[in-house]
């Protein structure tokens, strides 16, 4: 794990320790992919970072993103299961503790991966049906999809498109 983003969760625990003068359980993964920047595992005390966006966003990740994951557990820890995630506890914790603001979303620009399409058919006009490569699949196992016009079988075209 990179050493300032294991620096700033260990620190925002010592913070929280310190103001509530007792000691929370934590662990921390690095292996969280797509659009969340990060997520708070309440019930195993595990926080998981994406790390694409801490490369790209490592300033407010560290000061942000990192703060608002730990106030999770913390939240989870001293008030127990029935309060909202983004609630006033979690709120007190993120303004009294860490003395930031309680955004509950990230900004950061994500980039999508490119999916291939697969083009079927059947005789209406204009019938295009961008098929995912898991129905294809499906197809190609002896699967048939309907037009719902038509009622006749799609049929793939041999066109691919990637989106």
């Amino acid at each position: 794990m990179p050493e300032q983003l294991n620096t700033r969760v260990e620190d925002c625990f010592l913070l929280a320790e310190s103001f509530f003068k007792r000691s929370f359980k934590r662990q921390v993964s690095l292996k969280l992919r797509g659009q969340k920047a990060g997520v708070a595992h309440l019930h195993e005390n595990l926080l998981r970072f994406n790390p694409q966006l801490y490369r790209e966003n490592s300033q407010h990740f560290l000061k942000q993103t990192v703060a608002h994951e730990v106030a999770h557990l913390i939240a989870h820890q001293l008030f127990g299961e029935r309060i909202q995630p983004h609630g006033e506890e979690w709120q007190l914790i993120m303004r009294g503790v860490y003395e930031l603001p309680p955004d509950r979303c990230h900004t950061y620009a994500i980039k999508r991966r490119q999916v291939t399409r697969y083009i079927y058919r059947c005789p209406c006009a204009d019938s295009d049906f961008p098929f995912s490569p898991q129905r294809h699949g499906l197809v190609r196992q002896g699967r048939r999809y309907l037009c719902r016009r038509c009622r006749q079988t799609l049929v793939f075209t041999g066109e691919t498109r990637v989106e």
